[in-house]
């Protein structure tokens, strides 16, 4: 099952760095303390939808759902499905844990603090912290004793004691309080947060009383008070309870993708290609055809004062295969048969309402279709001499047909193994209740645009003015707005896997982490990438968990397979 996972893994993690830079432009996160910093790597990635030549001739959009070709699927090792991972809790690397936990063993405090917590929506807690007067009175003598060692005051060896009152002048007695305030919050933060550790979100932690609150309050009274937001581990509820254990999951698979079917067009498409294209001169269009015409449509309406052009329907010089014919709007074909060249047809068709573009839907449309040139294909025979064209190897036409079945069969079967792990994760996205934390919806989030301004860039080699308004805040943000709801459901997605994890006391063997570890930093080696060797380990951890959950539940649920 895992045979390759070397370069699925691998790729992501050789892309990993490049996706880094790009985010570096595009993320604009507001200043936080963060109490366990650690390098971010960006595995995942995604691919926007094949391009259509002309819209309206358009093929048949597989995911009408998922108009940007979101990455749905979880990481399995024995094919290419990409799917952001869950966040390994309770121990994962967005946990603040033991890091903080130590921080207050060796940081105590003359007296204790008083944190009260209190619930908000999103998965978020408030901590209002009250720092009594010893505390801040400690913190004070802490300041003006490191300020003695370091002030070099005039008339004073360095480090001799100086007294209080004319260190205070020298240095400013606003920059004392300044100071004094920074101290008590870098030791009671840690005490403060100590009722959350191990399930609060590592870069959510938010001090959201202003600095000059602080110091109104400290000047005063000489206490302090604050409070401070943090994100922490969302809790998942199964409806029903334990219902991901009897699945039942109905899988749809493409007409296309059947073997025998896609070997046929395969061997026709080859055959195709050994031909050549002649003009039409003395008939009309047949099936087989290619014509070149130029296409308008507009709405039909009995107000002609109505009536619309419809741009997406508009092509010029489009080459139209007659054998996609049925790949096409309905109708197209049939109304084009036995046109001529310098002929125009005009004929009405109706947009079905499973048509890719919503505001087409059900429109009845007036087309008119210019045929400006006509071709048929002239194709050698096809027998034993074509073999070795056909498939570079081979001598027989029997041993062509063979080959292409063979490769035509795996790909069904990765196509029905991705399609079937796609449908038990849209299933438990629907079994789960889950209150997503901002934090990590916006970490996600800015990690797909991340890879998919990546990708963009690979692509079409934007300039650096492109480039910058792409990865700007505004577009950023725009694209969050945008695909909150395919964000939050890929979430829900990662945190039910996560949850079955645990539940179900899952395991994968030590060597087989040490293993594909191992083949990943190498990649980034080879690649010569920088990389985070625990960051590593962690997202390989949540790939093979991953795996194992959706190997559990295939082996648990009934699963019925339909063409469509």
């Amino acid at each position: 099952m895992l045979s390759s996972y070397s370069s699925n893994f691998s790729y992501r993690a050789a892309a990993a760095a490049a996706a880094a830079a790009a985010m570096e432009l595009c993320v604009n996160f507001p200043k936080i303390l963060n109490l366990n910093q650690k390098t971010h790597l960006f595995f995942q990635g995604s691919s926007f939808p094949d391009s259509i030549r002309n819209p309206t001739l358009q093929f048949k959009i597989k995911n009408q759902k998922n108009p940007l070709n979101f990455p749905q699927r979880l990481s399995s090792f024995s094919r290419q499905i990409q799917f952001l991972q869950p966040p390994s809790f309770p121990s994962g690397s967005r946990l603040l844990a033991a890091s903080t936990a130590s921080e207050v063993v060796t940081n105590r405090l003359p007296v204790d603090i008083e944190v009260t917590e209190t619930q908000e929506p999103n998965s978020r807690v408030k901590l209002s912290v009250e720092v009594p007067d010893a505390v801040c009175e400690d913190c004070y003598k802490r300041v003006l004793n490191e300020l003695t060692k370091r002030a070099k005051v005039p008339g004073f060896r360095p480090g001799k004691k100086v007294p209080e009152s004319i260190l205070i002048s020298y240095v400013g007695k606003e920059n004392i309080q300044k100071a004094t305030i920074e101290s008590i919050l870098e030791r009671t933060l840690p005490h403060a947060m100590s009722s959350v550790t191990g399930k609060a979100l590592r870069d959510s932690v938010r001090i959201i009383t202003k600095f000059s609150e602080m110091e109104k309050t400290y000047s005063s009274i000489s206490s302090l008070r604050y409070d401070v937001i943090v994100d922490v581990v969302p809790e998942v509820k199964w409806i029903p309870e334990n219902g991901y254990k009897n699945l039942k999951i109905v899988v749809e698979i493409d007409r296309e993708i059947d073997a025998e079917i896609a070997c046929e067009h395969e061997l026709r498409r080859r055959h195709k290609a050994l031909g050549s294209l002649k003009i039409v001169t003395n008939r009309g269009l047949q099936v087989g055809d290619v014509a070149v015409i130029d296409i308008s449509a507009t709405t039909i309406d009995q107000d002609e004062s109505n009536v619309q052009a419809i741009p997406a329907a508009e092509s010029k010089d489009f080459h139209f295969d007659t054998e996609d014919g049925d790949k096409v709007l309905a109708g197209f074909l049939d109304a084009l048969i036995g046109i001529k060249r310098g002929e125009t047809r005009s004929f009405p068709l109706v947009f079905p309402e499973s048509w890719n573009q919503e505001n087409l839907r059900g429109v009845h449309a007036q087309f008119t279709v210019e045929c400006k040139e006509l071709f048929y294909r002239d194709l050698p025979e096809l027998d034993d001499s074509l073999a070795d064209k056909l498939l570079p190897g081979c001598t027989t036409l029997k041993q062509v047909k063979e080959l292409l079945l063979q490769r035509c069969q795996e790909i069904e079967q990765t196509a029905k193994d991705q399609a079937t792990d796609n449908a038990i994760l849209d299933q438990l996205c629907k079994m789960v209740e889950v209150d997503v934390p901002q934090s990590l919806f916006e970490e996600q989030g800015r990690q797909l645009y991340g890879a998919k301004l990546l990708e963009i860039q690979a692509n079409m080699k934007l300039d650096e003015e492109q480039l910058a308004s792409l990865s700007s805040p505004k577009a950023v943000n725009e694209y969050l707005e945008m695909q909150k709801g395919n964000i939050i459901n890929m979430i829900k997605q990662n945190l039910a896997v996560g949850d079955i994890f645990k539940r179900e006391n899952l395991e994968f063997s030590s060597e087989k982490l040490v293993k594909e570890v191992q083949n990943s930093i190498a990649e980034f080696k080879r690649h010569k990438q920088k990389y985070d060797e625990e960051r590593v380990k962690e997202q390989v951890e949540e790939i093979l968990e991953g795996a194992k959950v959706l190997e559990w539940l295939k082996e648990r649920a009934e699963i019925q397979y339909i063409t469509r």
